[in-house]
């Protein structure tokens, strides 16, 4: 068998039109993009993250308005997207730790095995969903 006539690999560029709503992301890929997201997420709401943590320490006036704001809302703003704001802060948080948490080790510890990035991946989506789940159960008082 000579090299001309054995079967090499096909490397092409993905059209975004045709080939996304075919193509198959890993978890690992999912892991990624949404550490990027979610970093972006926490970035573009800091404003807000600030504000919380303000009212919520300054005083005890501040408290109470800090509480309902969940409630009854702040301005034109109701509690309940207020509370899903919120839930996106968290979501976001516990999602950018560990999957950061999940990057430092694999580059600490030099597993970058297809195995073990996806086992990781998997785990770090469930945590942070099931982390997530749990604390906005809190959050709109289901217990």
């Amino acid at each position: 068998m000579t090299e001309a006539s054995r079967k090499r690999p096909e490397f092409r560029n993905i059209n975004a039109f045709k080939d996304l709503t075919t193509y198959r992301m890993t978890p690992a890929a999912w892991v990624s993009i949404l550490h990027r997201a979610s970093g972006a997420l926490m970035f573009l709401l800091l404003p807000l993250i600030v504000w919380l943590f303000d009212t919520s320490v300054s005083s005890e006036i501040s408290f109470a308005s800090f509480t309902s704001a969940f409630s009854a809302g702040v301005g034109f703003v109701p509690g309940w997207l207020f509370k899903l704001v919120v839930l996106a802060i968290i979501w976001a948080y516990l999602h950018h730790l560990l999957a950061g948490l999940r990057h430092v080790y694999m580059d600490a510890t030099h597993k970058v095995t297809k195995e073990f990035g996806k086992s990781t991946a998997l785990i770090t989506l469930v945590l942070s969903i099931g982390l997530t789940l749990v604390l906005g159960a809190k959050l709109f008082n289901l217990y």
